[in-house]
């Protein structure tokens, strides 16, 4: 019987099927996302990611949400990669500034591509490249690529 009940617990241990934590990444400015992932089938799944960032050099801060639709493929043991893309809204703005130019909407167009560890207890880090293509009245056609370190915990 303890068997069993063990080798259960070990099953849901390996396949979850969400994933909750944060994404942190940087490139022109240091951002960070609430990330959240669910599984649609054993080789894709949906991850939905509420961030924010300032750039740097323009003292811009953008709050962004972004949806990925990933394929996943096992590597070996808890190891996996991935590959995905989405799209995304946000707003911008540019502080001190009451220019109509410098607030505003923008969209976006993103890709992923990572790798990912499944500990045996419900932990998951990833490192990805995320590069985004963005729209906005402030800025427009602006292409970006992040590089993000996720940490989630599996239920």
């Amino acid at each position: 019987m303890m068997l069993i009940v063990f080798a259960v617990g070990l099953q849901a241990q390996e396949v979850s099927k969400n994933a909750l934590g944060a994404r942190l990444w940087s490139n022109n400015g240091f951002g960070g996302e609430i990330s959240y992932q669910s599984i649609l089938s054993k080789r894709n799944r949906l991850e939905l990611d509420f961030g924010y960032r300032k750039i740097e050099y323009k003292d811009v801060k953008v709050t962004k949400l972004v949806g990925l639709y990933q394929w996943v493929w096992n590597v070996s043991g808890g190891f996996n990669w991935y590959a995905g893309v989405g799209a995304g809204i946000g707003s911008h703005n540019t502080p001190g500034d009451n220019s109509s130019n410098s607030n505003g909407m923008l969209i976006l167009a993103a890709g992923d591509l990572g790798i990912e560890y499944l500990f045996d207890f419900p932990l998951q880090v990833s490192l990805d490249v995320r590069p985004e293509y963005v729209a906005s009245k402030y800025n427009p056609n602006r292409s970006y690529t992040d590089i993000g370190l996720g940490i989630r915990y599996r239920f």
